[in-house]
């Protein structure tokens, strides 16, 4: 009887130019921190502190791109998070950096803009939505820009638009014999900055993640109107996990009311003493950007439990779940909505976990080649890899039974593709949530299979 495999190979990332970060030593892959991976359908992206190397693992292609942004070396900046941004016509490449800049670059490797979100490190950027469905005609999509103690939110609309004005520009400019180049600093003054939000949660420390798992209703007591409330959950050292209700208008919050009053003025001031005192002749350097104001956030509830501390969070697709992981080897899954701890799994020291959707209906499993599996058919589960154990092992949601243990080799990560914006659940075929298994020493690229048997 021949052993039945869980996995299918897809690609390799097989490349001479990944040497730059490392490739060829064993482990290369999961042993450094500051390396950075980013999956969409055909690409993969993997970035160390200074560089970005894109590949395409789907044929042989191989390298698309290298991409080295402009970075401070007076302030030894680095790049420490980047993300996908995927639409139907377009795709590009989103990169953070810790001075708290978001920079997005094409497959060219063309920067496309750049821009202050806050002074600090982003931590994470991710990219979500509620998919469309029969019911429902539009989506929520969004980036979220997770820094130490701040949030910030960019409507996916936004981002779609400021791209679709870079490609037509550049389709405009193609026969041009001299295009013009362009720095930095000019590209960061050529387009008006994307309008985001941006919310100080640090009431219970700087946290270590954090996500905005979806609309949430306003206070028993506010006056009723137009703007929105997010729910926003946080984790860290102090608090292992947080939430708050995140305000979208600026002038409710007292905080941000306070700054933009006395910051610019005070500036200004300061600004003016010091050209009375110095009377410089020399022409004045260009000052950086100022970060806008936060927005009110309330927070709603908090769980501190000396020593954990959290460290990884994931969301489910509808944001209702999200798996913790904390320094104890825990792994907490909790209700976004309630904000109830609803399973905890112990003995998964430096996991990490993935959600994903697998074919439990034996009907569809087994059907014929013709029949094309609806979401129905499918059910949402937690891939959890345990990288001391050497295993994955996936979980039914929310309180079913373990229905694989995959053995994986050292130096693997999973991965998942980054959502897509504008993707449709009454598409035909449906696409499930998939995870991608990736062994850095080997350099190949696997999927779990979607179904069981």
């Amino acid at each position: 009887m021949s052993k039945r495999t869980h996995t299918t190979e897809v690609g390799s990332i097989a490349c001479t130019d990944l040497s730059d970060l490392g490739a060829g030593k064993e482990g290369w892959l999961v042993n450094d921190p500051n390396l950075l991976c980013a999956l969409d359908m055909h690409t993969i992206a993997l970035a160390n502190r200074y560089q970005t190397v894109i590949i395409n693992w789907a044929d042989s292609e191989g390298l698309v791109a290298k991409i080295r942004p402009e970075l401070s070396p007076i302030a030894s900046e680095y790049i420490t998070a980047i993300e996908w941004l995927v639409f139907e016509e377009m795709r590009a490449l989103a990169v953070g950096t810790s001075r708290g800049y978001f920079l997005v670059y094409d497959l060219k490797g063309d920067l496309v803009h750049r821009q202050l979100i806050h002074p600090g490190r982003i931590l994470k950027l991710r990219v979500r939505g509620s998919r469309r469905d029969l019911t429902q005609d539009t989506a929520e999509e969004e980036v979220c820009v997770v820094m130490p103690g701040v949030l910030a939110r960019f409507d996916g609309s936004e981002i779609q638009k400021m791209l679709q004005r870079w490609f037509q520009d550049s389709n405009s400019n193609f026969w041009d014999q001299k295009p013009k180049q362009r720095d930095s600093e000019d590209l960061e003054n050529s387009y008006e900055r994307l309008p985001h939000q941006l919310w100080n949660v640090s009431k219970y420390g700087p946290c270590a993640d954090a996500a905005i798992t979806g609309l949430m209703p306003p206070p028993l007591m506010e006056v009723q109107s137009s703007q929105r409330y997010f729910c926003a959950i946080t984790i860290g050292e102090d608090a292992v996990i947080s939430a708050f209700r995140l305000s979208e208008d600026r002038s409710r919050s007292l905080v941000g009311a306070i700054l933009s009053k006395v910051v610019p003025a005070t500036f200004s001031t300061i600004s003016s003493l010091s050209k009375m005192i110095w009377r410089s002749e020399q022409s004045p350097k260009k000052s950086e950007p100022k970060p806008q104001s936060f927005a009110r956030a309330s927070p709603l509830t908090c769980l501190k439990d000396h020593p954990r501390k959290g460290e990884r969070l994931t969301l489910s697709p509808s944001g209702s779940l999200a798996a913790i992981t904390d320094s104890l080897g825990r792994i907490l899954l909790l209700d976004t909505q309630a904000l109830v701890v609803v399973r905890l799994w112990k003995g998964y020291r430096d996991a990490s976990c993935v959600f994903m959707e697998m074919l439990v209906n034996k009907d569809a499993a087994t059907s014929s080649a013709y029949y094309a599996p609806v979401k129905s058919d499918y059910c949402l589960c937690l891939a959890i890899h345990a990288p001391r154990k050497g295993i994955i092992e996936v979980w039914q949601m929310r309180t079913g039974p373990r229905l694989l243990t995959i053995q994986c080799a050292k130096g693997s990560k999973i991965l998942q593709p980054t959502y897509r914006f504008g993707s449709s659940m009454a598409s035909s075929p449906y696409v499930p949530l998939e995870v991608f298994l990736l062994n850095g020493d080997a350099g190949q690229l696997s999927v779990l299979n979607r179904s069981l048997s």
